[in-house]
């Protein structure tokens, strides 16, 4: 019998490319490669303030400098009340004419501690801690799971004290009990799984024991306060003004048989603040035309409010600052002017599509693990609520620029229509005048603890951000 052949696919048509299949085998190599410090990256910035300082680190050893404090330096950044932070590589070309940005967030959904959050439980007589969770998380993920304790506690004589507990292996963890299957019917197992865990009853174990000598009417929270104060010399006032955050104490690890996987927690957004901080700096030896810029904003995930989201003056105050500092006039007209001839990349995530739960995509406009970095060209829900729409001459720039640069890319939405969505940073310096694309790397399970990211999506995210910041 004939075998027929397959039809081929017309030559003008669009079709995404796999990055195991058709980029060369150095490059592959290059992707295994380059996930090795990313990872440590995820494991040693697990917070904001963490991520901040772990860059500025990193900075001070290719010679960068902060921008107040020395001047005729090409290199510079500015860090702004430790939990947001800009990076930027002067180019011969005023900042008037425009600049090139690649703008992530480096916030990730977590369990906060109350302000007052100490108390002992009456029925156990345990030492309990009080949470308020941040950002959007889906409850059940966060109970019955090893916890660490990361933040900072203002001591009453002004003093700073960095609190991490949870993260070596002789350390220990936090956990915030499940309830067992054996009694959850009607607690559980009736209810919406959105409603299944009360938001009040995400209520830390801190410590068990308690104090010997049965004079404290409340014995266990005694003894955790006098064990917190041995340890770091605190009062249970310190808590009143501190910051104090719950993340998974799990380390970032390879996934898939094949390696060719990344799991961890915080990929939301640190995958894309790590790709575009080393892209910069990969970019370092070059002589751009046109500034570049990276810039980590706090708060994204609660609506980037306040004065470290990306709503803040910070990012324009920051501009402003690089005028001034490349000796060109930052009035509020120049200002503007800088803004609106710019190009920037809202650096985010976006959904992958899951094997498990395809139905909540469409194929062909959702973004899918190995084929590259995902260029959305909107985001927002709905009828494309609260979102920026790209211009399609930006659109085009982009892709032109990605395919000359030998990026693998492909484009996708944040689910089927009507289905949910989400937003970025992308309206909020498209408001200001420039042009704003979202690009980033696609991610399973995303606002899990445990998200999930393909090596060549990560690799082909750093390649394409390289290219976009040293382009005219």
């Amino acid at each position: 019998m004939k075998k027929t052949k397959a039809p081929k696919k017309s030559e003008f048509a669009y079709e995404r490319k796999n990055f195991w299949k058709d980029a060369p085998v150095a490059e592959q190599k290059d992707a295994m490669e380059y996930a090795i410090a990313y990872k440590e990256f995820l494991n040693q910035a697990k917070t904001e303030r963490e991520v901040t300082a772990w860059t500025e680190k990193l900075l001070k050893k290719h010679k960068f400098v902060d921008i107040h404090k020395k001047a005729g330096a090409k290199k510079v950044y500015s860090i702004f009340r430790e939990k947001t932070m800009a990076i930027a590589i002067l180019g011969s070309e005023p900042l008037s004419e425009g600049f090139n940005m690649v703008a992530a967030h480096i916030d990730s959904p977590r369990i906060d501690l109350k302000q007052n959050p100490l108390y002992e439980d009456g029925n156990t007589k345990m030492a309990c801690m009080r949470t308020h969770y941040y950002g959007g998380i889906k409850k059940y993920q966060w109970v019955s799971t090893p916890l660490a304790l990361h933040g900072v506690i203002v001591k009453q004589d002004g003093s700073v004290l960095n609190i991490s507990i949870g993260e070596k292996d002789d350390e220990p963890v936090f956990i915030i009990p499940d309830l067992l299957p054996h009694l959850a019917a009607k607690e559980q197992y009736s209810k919406n799984l959105s409603d299944a865990i009360d938001a009040s009853k995400l209520n830390l174990v801190f410590s068990g024991m308690v104090e010997p000598s049965g004079e404290e009417k409340e014995a266990a929270k005694a003894f955790a306060l006098k064990a917190l104060n041995t340890v770091y010399g605190i009062t249970e006032a310190d808590f009143l003004s501190a910051e104090l955050q719950l993340v998974p104490a799990i380390k970032s690890r390879d996934a898939g048989l094949d390696s060719s996987m990344v799991v961890g927690y915080g990929q939301d957004d640190r995958v894309c603040a790590y790709t575009g901080i080393t892209a910069l700096l990969a970019n370092q030896d070059q002589k751009p035309k046109r500034s570049m810029i990276v810039y980590l904003s706090d708060k994204e995930e609660v609506g980037s409010q306040g004065a470290t989201g990306a709503h803040s003056v910070f990012i324009q105050d920051f501009v402003s600052d690089l005028m001034a500092y490349n000796n060109e006039d930052n009035n509020s007209a120049n200002l503007r002017k800088a803004f609106i001839n710019s190009y920037i990349l809202s650096a985010d995530v976006t959904a992958a599509m899951d094997p498990n739960y395809p139905n909540v995509h469409e194929k062909e406009n959702a973004v899918i693990l190995n084929f590259g970095i995902g260029v959305s060209k909107f985001t927002g829900s709905r009828g494309k609520y609260g979102c920026n729409d790209a211009d399609a001459e930006f659109a085009a720039k982009v892709l032109k620029l990605f395919t000359e640069a030998g990026v693998f890319w492909q484009t996708g939405e944040l689910g089927k229509v009507d289905e949910g969505g989400g937003g970025t940073i992308a309206y909020i310096l498209a408001n200001l005048g420039a042009r704003v694309i979202d690009c980033g790397v696609g991610i399973m399970g995303m606002h899990s603890l445990y998200e999930l990211s393909s090596k060549a999506d990560i690799y082909s995210t750093y390649k394409g951000y390289k290219a976009f910041l040293v382009n005219k």
